[in-house]
């Protein structure tokens, strides 16, 4: 990836071996792969046998959790966060696990509409839960520092799996209470 960072330098015109830029290709190669390194992530490592027993049938709600991704069609970052919901059927997750999860999916090439359904059918696989909801809320930079330059525009993807799509009392609650 160090020589490709260094053409690009070189094809939009800077010298790379100048002071400033001599080291660049080489953290720029280990950014992105710290960026994409969902790729490389396994969900059973990261679950880690963290699914327990339970007889609560409430939702549980993990929201306002951070992301960071990269879209696929301009390599250019989008930030947000996510807000998942799910109702137990006999089994819950440990609660750093959703964020994981979010994690694993947003540190790949993507784009946010995938990145919901994603979230949501992995949560759904994990915990085989009664219905499954995800809110993602997004600033995309390729809108906003090219293109059509829309500094405050914002995107938001929703997903909802079982009783959340069902059951509109089960989606408005969840909808209300991401909400603050």
């Amino acid at each position: 990836m160090e020589e490709h960072f260094k053409a690009i330098i070189e094809a939009v015109g800077e010298d790379p071996n100048r002071e400033g830029l001599l080291r660049t290709p080489h953290r720029a190669a280990k950014a992105f792969e710290f960026l994409t390194q969902g790729y490389r992530q396994d969900l059973n490592e990261l679950v880690n046998d963290a699914v327990f027993t339970t007889t609560n049938n409430e939702m549980v709600i993990v929201r306002d959790i951070e992301l960071y991704s990269m879209c696929e069609h301009h390599l250019l970052p989008f930030l947000g966060r996510a807000h998942v919901a799910y109702l137990p059927n006999g089994k819950v997750i440990g609660l750093s696990k959703i964020p994981r999860i979010v994690d694993m999916f947003a540190r790949r090439l993507q784009i946010q509409e995938k990145l919901t359904q994603q979230i949501g059918n992995c949560v759904q696989e994990v915990t085989d839960a009664k219905g499954v909801a995800v809110v993602v809320e997004a600033k995309h930079l390729c809108a906003m520092m090219r293109g059509v330059e829309k500094q405050n525009s914002s995107m938001t993807t929703s997903m909802m799996l079982g009783r959340f799509r069902d059951d509109p009392r089960t989606r408005q609650e969840f909808l209300t209470l991401i909400r603050g």
